[in-house]
């Protein structure tokens, strides 16, 4: 099932026939730098089976491939995941190094925040990352996302952003 599309990008459920591209990112140091330690193909399959249910309630609560229109590749991951406090949701992304500085990452979250006002009654969406992670930040800060503050999560310094619903 099509979560939504950009001009350039289908951002769909996983399937089971995913599981070689679900191992290619999970298990890419690169990709998961700022993420989660990588996992093995094991692992994968594993995490895979456990995201997979999470579409079973029908909500957006979930981790999504990304694909290239035009070639059919894979791209990266877009996620809508709770927040740790089961109330407030944030938005995720990791892209393949290949697609990385084009553009991609803004153009998925811009369009997934508009996705998820249009969904959710929701009046905020949160994104977290790493604080080293400056990449990231940008595409959240060019996206109209707001700093909100630091937080210490096992022993990693994470910045949280928010952005609101009459931001837009």
């Amino acid at each position: 099932m099509i979560l939504f599309e950009t001009e350039r990008y289908i951002v769909r459920r996983f399937t089971t026939a995913d599981n070689e591209d679900f191992y290619l990112i999970n298990s890419h140091p690169d990709v998961m730098k700022f993420i989660r330690p990588v996992k093995n193909k094991q692992e994968c399959a594993i995490f895979l089976t456990e995201n997979i249910q999470l579409y079973q309630d029908d909500s957006i609560i979930g981790r999504y491939m990304v694909i290239e229109k035009k070639s059919s590749l894979l791209v990266g991951i877009f996620s809508f995941l709770y927040l740790s406090d089961n109330l407030n949701y944030h938005i995720g992304f990791a892209l393949l190094p290949a697609f990385w500085g084009q553009g991609i990452a803004q153009e998925l979250v811009q369009q997934g925040v508009g996705y998820f006002f249009e969904n959710t009654s929701k009046n905020e969406l949160f994104a977290i990352t790493d604080a080293a992670n400056k990449a990231s930040q940008n595409v959240l800060l060019k996206t109209g996302f707001l700093t909100a503050e630091n937080t210490l999560e096992k022993e990693r310094l994470l910045d949280l952003f928010v952005i609101r619903k009459e931001a837009l």
